[in-house]
């Protein structure tokens, strides 16, 4: 990904839950060293609902929508959304980073996102048809980012 002079490219990745596991924290950190400057990627927590799964959805999605700006450009993590290849997501978030836009990427809970976020975002994004555990979404995505930008950048990480 190409920079834009010395403006901070920030991305922002907000989640539902507590901070990362050891488990996963240690890839998570791996991944964020590796990008580059001027790319700034940040994690924002939200507390997570021990409500009705309702209750829960609209609780979580409430607290997810006071963290974003009326700039974010909202990518939406969900099953049911479109996939990506990392070619395809590296020329997506390139083309945000070209036109100045912020991507805010979203994990919702255990029970997803309610209808309104749903709408507020601008893509929704599906890693698989499978569903997986939010601390392992949380490196996914760190690591799609870096690929991401290994491939704008023209590096050997990712191989065709």
């Amino acid at each position: 990904m190409r920079s834009a002079g010395s403006v901070v490219l920030a991305i922002r990745v907000i989640t539902v839950g507590k901070r990362h596991e050891a488990w996963v924290s240690e890839g998570i950190e791996r991944f964020l060293k590796r990008l580059k400057k001027p790319y700034d990627t940040q994690f924002v927590f939200v507390p997570h609902a021990t409500a009705t799964e309702q209750r829960s959805r609209q609780e979580e999605s409430a607290a997810i929508e006071k963290q974003l700006r009326p700039s974010d450009y909202v990518i939406l993590l969900d099953e049911r959304g479109k996939d990506f290849t990392s070619p395809q997501l590296a020329r997506h978030l390139q083309q945000l980073f070209d036109t100045a836009r912020h991507p805010t990427f979203i994990i919702g809970g255990a029970y997803g996102v309610n209808d309104q976020l749903r709408a507020r975002a601008n893509t929704v994004w599906s890693l698989s048809n499978l569903v997986f555990p939010h601390q392992l979404v949380r490196l996914l995505v760190v690591e799609q980012v870096y690929r991401a930008q290994e491939i704008s950048a023209g590096r050997p990480y990712h191989h065709q």
